[in-house]
């Protein structure tokens, strides 16, 4: 199965690079997590903000793999645990689901995509970084793995 993290946004620090690529090898081959980056929708003095984040839900929905499941990440979504996420994960495998999980720019979401999106997740009632979002699902996706696999490094 394929989990996508569709995020506005690109030219990551190092360091975000590094963590999803360190979690994304501990991940067994039969889950794979792809990282598709979209530019952010052209802000300045007299932008638009609406039509910019119109433009950045277009390209992601764009993006989501024909068939997949959708998530979008918002402030106002279900918030979820690491064990909530595991059961996911098990259903999806059982299911054969591939997943677009949709992480907005600095101003959210589109109202298609969530509008689209089968459930609405906050990973955190506080505002993340971007950046953290990435390396940080990254690693809930591997911890939610380790406990399907009964691996120690969730204890």
């Amino acid at each position: 199965m394929r989990v996508s993290l569709i995020c506005i946004g690109s030219k990551m620090p190092d360091w975000v690079e590094a963590g999803v690529a360190e979690y994304r090898k501990r991940l067994p081959a039969d889950v794979q997590l792809d990282i598709r980056e979209l530019p952010l929708g052209k802000r300045g003095k007299n932008t638009d903000i609406r039509r910019a984040i119109t433009q950045e839900g277009e390209a992601m929905l764009a993006a989501v793999g024909k068939g997949d499941r959708i998530i979008a990440l918002d402030v106002k979504g279900r918030s979820i645990s690491t064990e909530s996420l595991s059961s996911s994960l098990d259903q999806w495998r059982m299911d054969g689901d591939n997943v677009s999980i949709l992480v907005g720019g600095p101003d959210g979401l589109a109202s298609e995509c969530l509008s689209a999106a089968s459930e609405k997740w906050s990973l955190s009632a506080m505002t993340l970084p971007h950046p953290l979002v990435r390396v940080m699902f990254a690693e809930q996706l591997y911890r939610a793995w380790t406990i399907l696999a009964n691996h120690p490094y969730h204890r």
